[in-house]
């Protein structure tokens, strides 16, 4: 009798119960801003599980978001027992875990170790939800940010120049101005992901990428820093209580009193009761995480090149770590998030770091990103008075309203005798800063402007929209990486991730406006899970010393090849783009004047009455 092996878990299936070869898996966790999700990857490098579950999101007024690290491990817990039952995986194969989430702030109570509710203006859980968490999303400290700007201290050089109102400083602020003073007092402080991996392990171990990219920290011997956490810097924003202790409450003193590891690097083991949450063993190595938009640079980046469709670059056995240099991450949902690593800092205006140590050791990343990318697709099409017809329409054709929308578009273009689907947009500009700008602007007060708009209500308007939105978010795209470029990067190719690869039109208009191939990995829906697998995998590498294998090594063995969308040979569309993106450069900057030439000619008028 021959065996089968299924191509899922090459597993033999013989009936004659012979026995079933050893295959090791390891677990990646990605909590993003609506759902968590959980990955099994065996040792090949594929994904042989894969669950989500919603997790709680809480607004108590206008720009506050809030969540629970209760009922974000509870959902956790939910998605890896799932994913383990989709196809029977034995939970003794499970070798580590790696955990990715947003950059939110998490807050635990240092005497009982609880969640302490980040709701004014009681602070106290009286509703029963214990929302310790403070999303990235999140606007309250704008006050917090703003004078944290003003310092004008040396270490914001390494978040592009400014701090976000996304980190998680601001926040801390925030909290001390509005909790109770004695409630502020027994806080400790924790990015998400570094919460998550200290439920899973009970250890006080912070990731590099978490206070290094969003805390303030400067790795030790960066432009003179000694302890990681600036002193004078905290004491003059008013967080000198932060110090105290050798700056305990926010993880400590690397080697005096805490530990700070690179991306997978062993935080501990799998505790008892983590494992019986899970449904898994005690004592499975648990890597240090990453906040979500690095593990999808993890999951991507590593991949081998098809450079025409059925081929691949094989010219060397494996990839070069000096080939991520070229190749910026752009990791998209809600929002886009743009990556790219180099050997020595590079201080790109408007673009978060250069930060050293987050992923691989001495070596620098920077981030630069879109506030809303998916956030504001889906705001221009559900604004629009013909999207309840738009969406019937969808549902009749079994399709979402995204692909609905792409074919009503080619379906114009036909009937127009257009050339391309860009040909439909050319004297409409929609310039998208919605939800502010994060880069290389840095500027949160942003807006939109279109200039174009018409009195027509009907889907082909709508579709309209919808492309300007597109263009949009490709041109913005090529204000980022030609920012970073300038700056001294040298990126020639672009690695998505997420559930936009899947919109054929916006990777074709993105390709065409930088000019540089698109590549889109195998697993569009689960790149930056798979990445999170590949820190478990990393972390259950380590050897007696607790040495583990190299991560770019994981990510070379581990990556899938994907498929490229080439940049758009044809000279009418290049100089289309190349138009509109001039009228792009001149709405942006036009907007920054305006706002300017009013607030000086305002200035002093609320005063006055």
């Amino acid at each position: 009798m021959t065996s089968v092996v299924s191509p899922i878990s090459g597993i033999s299936s013989d009936t004659r119960n012979e026995l079933r070869p050893q295959v090791n898996h390891y677990i990646g966790i990605d909590v993003g801003t609506g759902s968590a999700r959980a990955c099994i990857m065996d040792d090949k490098g594929d994904i042989v599980g894969l669950a989500s579950e919603n997790i709680g999101l809480w607004q108590p007024q206008t720009g506050f978001y809030e969540q629970s690290t209760t009922n974000i491990w509870r959902c956790i817990c939910t998605a890896v027992r799932r994913a383990l039952a989709q196809h029977n995986i034995d939970s003794t194969t499970i070798r580590g875990i790696g955990f990715d989430a947003t950059c939110s702030l998490a807050v635990f109570a240092q005497d009982t170790d609880e969640p302490v509710c980040v709701t004014g203006p009681h602070f106290d859980n009286r509703d029963g939800n214990d929302r310790n968490v403070i999303l990235w999303l999140d606007h309250r400290p704008e006050e917090e940010t703003n004078k944290i700007n003003a310092t004008n201290h040396n270490l914001l050089r390494y978040v592009g120049g400014k701090m976000s109102i996304e980190m998680e400083i601001p926040k801390v602020l925030w909290l001390k101005n509005h909790m109770p003073r004695e409630l502020f007092d027994r806080c400790k402080f924790y990015d998400l992901t570094d919460a998550l991996t200290h439920m899973a392990t009970g250890t006080e171990t912070r990731s590099f990428c978490s206070v290094v990219c969003k805390q303030g920290f400067v790795p030790v011997g960066v432009d003179g820093s000694v302890k990681g956490w600036q002193e004078d810097f905290l004491k003059a924003i008013g967080l000198e209580d932060l110090c105290e202790d050798n700056f305990k409450r926010m993880g400590g003193v690397d080697k005096v009193n805490g530990r700070y590891l690179t991306a997978g690097e062993l935080v501990g083991t799998l505790s008892e009761k983590a494992a019986a949450d899970m449904g898994l063993h005690p004592g499975i190595a648990v890597g240090s995480g990453v906040i979500d938009a690095y593990a999808g640079w993890i999951g991507t980046v590593g991949a081998k090149v098809e450079l025409d469709e059925g081929t691949l670059d094989m010219e060397t056995p494996r990839n070069d770590v000096s080939q991520a240099f070229t190749r910026l991450a752009a990791v998209a949902g809600t929002s886009t998030c743009h990556l790219a690593m180099s050997r020595e800092p590079v201080f790109v205006n408007g673009v978060w770091g250069p930060y050293r140590d987050v992923v691989l050791p001495e070596y620098w990343m920077a981030e630069g990103g879109q506030s809303a990318t998916g956030e504001l697709l889906k705001h221009v099409i559900e604004t629009h008075p013909a999207f309840h017809e738009a969406q019937a329409l969808a549902e009749t054709q079994n399709t979402n309203i995204y692909e609905y929308l792409n074919n009503h578009l080619r379906e114009m273009a036909q009937s127009q005798d257009a050339p391309h689907v860009s040909w439909l947009g050319r004297h409409f500009f929609f310039y998208g800063d919605l939800f502010g700008n994060r880069s290389p602007i840095a500027d949160a007060n942003m807006r939109g402007s279109v200039i174009g708009l018409s009195s027509d209500k009907s889907i082909d308007s709508l579709a309209l929209h919808y492309y300007g939105t597109m263009e949009f978010i490709a041109l913005q795209t090529r204000q980022i990486v030609s920012a970073m470029n300038k700056a001294g990067h040298v990126l020639s190719s672009i690695f998505m991730s997420g559930s936009q690869c899947q919109n054929s039109i916006l990777m074709e208009l993105i390709a065409a406006a930088c000019d540089m191939p698109v590549l889109i990995p195998r697993y569009v829906h689960a790149a930056v899970v798979h990445g999170a697998a590949m820190l478990g995998a990393k972390a259950a590498s380590a050897d007696s010393e607790g040495k583990t294998e190299p991560l770019w090594d994981i990510m070379d063995r581990f990556s899938k090849p994907g498929k490229m969308v080439k940049p758009s040979k044809d000279a009418y569309l290049k100089k289309l783009l190349e138009t509109k993106y001039k009228v792009f450069l001149e709405q942006c900057e036009s907007q920054q004047r305006y706002r300017r030439e009013v607030d000086e000619s305002v200035q002093g008028w609320k005063k006055a009455n």
